[in-house]
C-alpha cells in the first residue's frame, strides 16, 4: 500500500475569486488549473504576486503547488491564490506566521465592486443636473 501523501490545504478569495490551494512537499512546480503557472498566467507581475510569499519565508524550491481557482479575472484570482499560498504555509509551518502578518498577506483584502443603482449610469455617478 502506497505511503499517504504530507500536503497542506486552504482556500483564498479576492474580489469575486476563490482559489483552492494544495502545498506538497516537492521541487517547486506551480500547476493552475491543469496548467503550469507560466501558461496560464502570462503577465510576469501576476506570478511575482503568487510567488511573493514564497520568497518571503525562503521556500520557493521546496513545495509543489497545485491551485484550483475559479470566479473573477486574473489579478483577482493572483491575490487569491497569494493567500491560499500564504495560509497553507502557516498551517505547514506556524513558524512563519509571524513574518507573513508583518508584510500584510494573511490579510483577505475586503473590497468588493460596489453594485450599480438603479436610476443612474454607475454605482456613485449621477446623470448630468440639468436646471433648465
Amino acid at each position: 500500500m502506497s505511503q499517504p501523501v504530507e500536503q497542506n490545504y486552504a482556500t483564498g478569495r479576492r474580489k469575486a475569486s476563490t482559489a483552492r490551494v494544495y502545498l506538497r512537499p516537492g521541487t517547486g512546480r506551480i500547476i493552475v488549473n491543469k496548467r503550469d503557472i507560466g501558461v496560464y498566467f502570462e503577465r510576469e507581475s501576476t506570478r511575482l504576486i503568487i510567488l511573493q510569499p514564497l520568497e518571503e519565508v525562503d521556500a520557493v524550491g521546496d513545495y509543489d503547488l497545485y491551485i484550483n481557482v475559479s470566479g473573477g479575472g486574473k489579478s483577482g484570482q493572483a491575490g487569491a491564490i497569494r493567500l491560499g499560498i500564504c495560509r497553507a504555509l502557516v498551517q505547514a509551518n506556524p513558524a512563519r506566521r509571524s513574518a507573513l502578518k508583518a508584510r500584510g498577506f494573511l490579510t483577505r483584502d475586503a473590497r468588493k465592486v460596489e453594485r450599480k443603482k438603479y436610476g443612474q449610469p454607475g454605482a456613485r455617478k449621477r446623470f448630468q443636473f440639468s436646471k433648465r
